[in-house]
């Protein structure tokens, strides 16, 4: 089971994850973020590059 942590310190939207996994992150309409903390394995691809594309390195994830 993959599990995915977004670090809300550092995190400033600048939704980099929500373009390359938009099944997993979202912004709602107050630039707020939200994710599915538990993703299905198949979202594993997307999830690393959200990761790799964070500008400020604010997701991490397990799986």
């Amino acid at each position: 089971m993959m599990r995915v942590y977004v670090d809300r310190e550092l995190c400033q939207t600048h939704a980099q994850c929500v373009f390359a996994a938009p099944d997993v992150f979202e912004l709602d309409e107050n630039d707020e973020l939200h994710y599915i903390a538990e993703p299905d394995e198949s979202q594993f691809a997307a999830v690393e590059e959200a990761a790799l594309l964070c500008p400020v390195q604010a997701i991490s994830f397990r799986g």
